[in-house]
């Protein structure tokens, strides 16, 4: 092949000269995510990377609507946002709103990111230092449902960690309290079909086929037969119907 005669290495760089010399995502591990988060670091501020913050938790899509711009919302820049319930097995069903937004007060102040953790996701050109997909996640009880506000965390890029610092006495009490999370009416539907049906998080946040033993169980407990639903395949990986209208 004849080589191009210029290549704009601004643009394209050679394998001795990448953009950066570590790769854009990060995989966290700790004792907030024992089987894993993400966070872009590519898209992050890297002073945030180490850092101890005090958690302000929103339980909820709703919760967090509710409340994020509030002028007596406690909350410094300092903190780490947490949003709970917006996983694949909650009634939000896993949606692209892991991109917490800067409480209004923070922002009026010039603050243009802090530490955000979800079990949410987020759109691909968003940015921050931003923590997604943890897992396991707040709807089945993972250490993510059991923050509260005020309790410390720790991050660390460098060690690849996301640690809950709260005792295990303490933890163990509060999952012993735990309940699932009451779904809004407009969830109720969702959430039912995303128990049931979804996949873990670890498992790839797939529709399932409903003979699964991992689906089956779950549904049998809840309701004491199979569930149903229609699926149809798309690949080796089924995926909803449209809605009926």
């Amino acid at each position: 092949a004849t080589p191009l005669d210029y290549v704009d290495r601004d643009i394209v760089r050679p394998i001795a000269g990448p953009h950066q010399k570590e790769g854009g995502l990060v995989a966290l591990f700790g004792s907030l995510a024992p089987q894993g988060a993400i966070l872009k670091r590519s898209a992050a501020d890297p002073t945030l990377f180490e850092r101890e913050g005090r958690a302000v938790v929103f339980a909820s899509l709703e919760d967090l609507a509710a409340r994020i711009d509030a002028e007596d919302l406690d909350v410094t820049a300092d903190d780490f946002l947490v949003l709970q319930n917006a996983g694949p097995r909650s009634g939000a069903a896993m949606p692209e709103a892991g991109y917490l937004p800067i409480p209004a007060k923070l922002a009026r102040a010039g603050v243009k990111d802090m530490v955000r953790i979800s079990d949410a996701r987020m759109s691909g050109t968003a940015y921050g230092t931003i923590v997604l997909h943890v897992t396991p996640e707040a709807a089945i009880c993972g250490p993510l449902a059991l923050v509260r506000s005020g309790d410390r965390i720790r991050l660390s890029v460098r060690e690849r960690r996301i640690d809950l610092l709260v005792d295990d006495r303490e933890i163990a009490q509060r999952r012993a309290a735990w309940r699932p999370p009451v779904e809004a009416p407009w969830n109720a539907a969702t959430h039912a079909s995303t128990w049931t049906m979804c996949s873990r998080l670890t498992k790839g946040v797939i529709l399932i086929s409903c003979g699964s033993e991992e689906v089956s169980g779950t549904a049998r407990k809840k309701s004491g037969k199979p569930p149903t639903g229609r699926l149809r395949t798309g690949g080796n990986r089924p995926v909803p119907s449209p809605p009926s209208r």
